[in-house]
């Protein structure tokens, strides 16, 4: 499995930005799919981001879509996610998962078909 390591996470005010990092192991992450997560406390992890290993196709749930913005740098075997416009409702731990394969569209969302995941990074944002 690669190993993922996230870092950007922090402390905003709302409407600020921040960018996440999320750097691999292993060079076998420029074929992989990749995906935000995150979780806030007493809920379950949710999809918020996903891209395709060519980089071609994205999907985002509803409630970032338009704010946030996910891409990859496969020289550097790194994805980002780009969070403008930042809201209180987005607080929590961000995790960056990778998966090995091809993934339709539908399977970005379930954290299942995702083999790798990093440790997670806070992102808090105050109103």
């Amino acid at each position: 499995q690669v190993q993922l390591v996230e870092s950007g996470g922090g402390l905003v005010q709302a409407g600020g930005s921040l960018r996440l990092s999320c750097a691999a192991s292993e060079r076998t992450f420029s074929s992989s799919a990749v995906a935000w997560f995150r979780q806030a406390p007493g809920k379950e992890r949710e999809f918020v981001a996903g891209l395709s290993w060519s980089g071609s196709n994205t999907y985002y749930t509803d409630s970032v879509k338009g704010r946030f913005t996910i891409s990859r740098d496969n020289a550097k075997n790194t994805a980002y996610l780009q969070m403008n416009s930042l809201k209180p409702e987005d607080t929590a731990v961000y995790y960056c998962a990778a998966a090995p394969r091809y993934l339709a569209s539908s399977s970005y969302t379930k954290p299942t078909n995702f083999d790798s995941w990093g440790q997670g990074t806070q992102v808090t944002v105050s109103s």
